[in-house]
């Protein structure tokens, strides 16, 4: 089940189902909603998107209520949430999903919203998308791969093409949106050679396995995985989450794996991951793809999860496609 593709016109929600909206910088709001406006759209606000506690998020009531509210408002068509965080599995057990999938809307966002857009295509079945969060509209230079990324997705009707951005960057733009640093991309490599075609899973790793075991986990049988982690994880932590997930239930049925971009704080090499990927004899005959654009470097793609994967790597060659 998809939601309608976006129009020029349409009403965005912005929803903070983990931290809020109160802790970005009052004209970095001001440049994201532009920036949707140009694009077209109408900007609205979840009624507790500014709340803030202690952890810089708000109550399990506020979150899932503006969630709620979302996905019942007839005029709301896409759903952006505006930052990633550390709680939103806080609300998977409040949520109504018989709401949800009655009312199908186009929710982006990606970090710690994986575990929201997993659950919601686990249980419902509606595609989400892994993607830009309303804060990553507010970034002034280097954005414009992301924002045609996005369009393409949720507004386009063509299979998409994955071609790698000019360049990619890891600096902190949210602190200084002037003095960027940015490096020329090469583009994804090759891991393991093959070819493949699935259902698109996957997002944050460390988020991801937080739905190891309950019912909100997605069914890994038949799947490309498209896989991502932070800073905050080095190689043995990323390591140990990717062994978690290949004893998970159905992954024998896995057809293929694309992970992107690692920051550089994570401390993650080539020859790690590859060392890493090697190791592991479930991945053996599996194609794998490493340094796609998505992920907490930027720029980044939006993906469908519960979309289609198509997986070529071949012979130094890499294609990647994505429809829903």
């Amino acid at each position: 089940m998809q939601a309608a593709k976006l129009k020029t016109g349409d009403e965005i929600r912005i929803i903070s189902p983990a931290n809020s909206l109160g802790i970005i910088a009052k004209d970095q709001l001001e440049h994201a909603t532009k920036l949707l406006e140009k694009l077209g759209f109408t900007v609205s606000f979840a009624g507790h998107a500014y709340e803030q506690d202690i952890f810089g998020s708000s109550s399990v009531a506020s979150r899932v209520e503006d969630i709620h509210n979302a996905f019942s408002d007839p005029q709301v068509k896409g759903i952006l949430t505006t930052l990633g965080g550390h709680n939103s599995n806080q609300l998977l057990r409040e949520l109504d999903y018989d709401l949800i999938a009655a009312n199908p809307k186009r929710l982006c966002g990606y970090s710690d919203i994986t575990v929201l857009s997993n659950a919601i295509y686990a249980k419902t079945g509606l595609l989400t998308y892994s993607g830009p969060h309303f804060s990553t509209f507010s970034m002034k230079l280097g954005n414009e791969y992301t924002v045609e990324c996005f369009t393409k997705m949720m507004m386009g009707h063509e299979a998409v093409t994955v071609e790698p951005s000019e360049h990619w960057s890891d600096d902190a733009w949210f602190i200084d949106q002037e003095n960027r640093v940015f490096e020329k991309n090469s583009g994804p490599y090759i891991i393991n050679e093959g070819e493949t075609e699935g259902t698109l899973l996957g997002g944050n790793l460390c988020t991801l396995s937080l739905l190891h075991g309950t019912e909100y986990m997605p069914d890994l049988e038949g799947s490309v995985l498209f896989l991502e982690d932070d800073f905050e994880v080095y190689p043995e932590v990323f390591d140990r989450d990717l062994v978690s997930l290949i004893q998970q239930p159905g992954f024998s049925g896995v057809k293929g794996l694309a992970l992107g971009r690692f920051q550089r704080g994570a401390r993650m090499s080539r020859e790690i991951l590859h060392t890493i990927i090697k190791s592991k004899k479930e991945l053996e005959e599996l194609p794998v793809i490493a340094d796609v654009n998505f992920g907490h470097a930027s720029p980044i793609i939006t993906f469908p999860i519960g979309g289609r994967a198509s997986l070529q790597a071949l012979q130094e060659k890499v294609e990647l496609k994505i429809w829903e």
